[in-house]
């Protein structure tokens, strides 16, 4: 299958993955750590949490699996996709700590980075699950090529 549309399904798949668990955690603090917001205010626009769930849904189907598919042949090691989509989501998590930890210290900071870590994890992990199996698979059109020939 075509691998950037593979790699577009696999980060589709891994941010539905990645939002249960920011959901649980928003639900366990009483929605006191503004995720979405967080994101928004770092492109400048606060108090827009939707605006910051939609630049968290583009970003996490397109952008990263994109970066991800285009990054795959410089990486001088063997990884198995999954476990370099969990070496991506490593990353990310670093700067989404820096970024959207906000003013949280304490328990609640522990409790932020613990689970957003958690999350970003299961996000690689499930972006680079899903691209492996897609990309593996031979495309419709691969099929009918051959049958002509």
């Amino acid at each position: 299958m075509n691998r950037p549309f593979s790699a577009i399904v696999g980060g589709f798949v891994g941010t539905a993955a990645m939002s249960v668990v920011l959901t649980i955690l928003e639900v366990e603090v009483r929605y006191g750590l503004g995720v979405f917001d967080a994101i928004a205010r770092f492109v400048r626009v606060p108090g827009d949490p939707v605006l910051g769930f939609a630049i968290y849904v583009f970003v996490g189907t397109f952008g990263w699996p994109l970066l991800f598919c285009s990054l795959e042949r410089y990486v001088p090691l063997t990884l198995d996709p999954a476990v370099a989509g969990t070496l991506l989501g490593t990353v990310l998590w670093l700067g989404f700590a820096i970024i959207g930890r906000g003013a949280l210290d304490g328990v609640v900071l522990l409790v932020y980075l613990a689970t957003t870590l958690v999350a970003h994890l299961v996000y690689g992990f499930s972006m680079g699950a899903v691209y492996a199996e897609l990309a593996a698979r031979p495309s419709p059109s691969d099929d009918a090529v051959g049958d002509l020939q």
